[in-house]
């Protein structure tokens, strides 16, 4: 069933109470946002949470999956200008530079991540988003002429991730030796370090 156009108004209503979920996530948590910290946030009464989303962990998972789809998107709308394999990996490694691991956005996406284990609901979108990104790698790694592209794509996805994971842990690896050993992933040949 198609979704009633809604006045420009109300549109503005759910603008900020997904606004006010995405930043109450990183800074509190995902169990401890609540209706009525998301409603102070947005300057709304509580109740237009439940009209608008139906509950908070609605709320809070759609805020999430219009974050993570975002970032996916402007780093796969990047995918078709890299010239070869090597540069898109450096291009790669230098998108995830902006998650230092304990930014809003990171946090956001590990909370995200840790909530989909609950939410079966959240954990398919998720799902859904990342195998999206997953084939537009592996359609462009197959362009460029890399054996094995979905393979190839599905770890150089996790890796990333997990540089990400770890950088909230404590220091990552140097952006030059991962785009140098995953370029050669990528390539399959050993070669000169991969320059961004």
């Amino acid at each position: 069933m198609a979704r009633r156009e809604e006045p420009p108004q109300l549109r503005d209503v759910r603008g900020r109470l997904l606004a006010a979920a995405a930043e109450l996530i990183p800074e509190a948590g995902w169990q401890a946002v609540s209706t009525r910290s998301v409603a102070q946030r947005a300057g709304v009464t509580p109740g237009l949470v439940h009209y608008h989303f139906g509950s908070v962990r609605r709320l809070l998972a759609e805020a999430a999956l219009g974050v993570a789809g975002r970032s996916l998107d402007e780093v796969a709308a990047m995918l078709p200008e890299a010239p070869d394999a090597r540069t898109l990996v450096a291009r790669l490694v230098g998108a995830i530079d902006v998650y230092t691991g304990s930014d809003p956005a990171s946090r956001l996406l590990l909370e995200a991540s840790l909530a989909a284990d609950r939410d079966p609901e959240l954990r398919a979108g998720l799902g859904e988003l990342m195998n999206r990104f997953r084939d537009a790698l592996a359609g462009r790694l197959g362009e460029l002429g890399v054996p094995g592209a979905g393979a190839t794509a599905a770890v150089l996805v996790a890796a990333l991730d997990g540089i990400v994971l770890h950088r909230a842990l404590g220091p990552a690896p140097d952006p030059h030796a991962v785009a140098a050993v995953l370029g050669r992933l990528a390539t399959g040949r050993e070669g000169a370090e991969c320059e961004r």
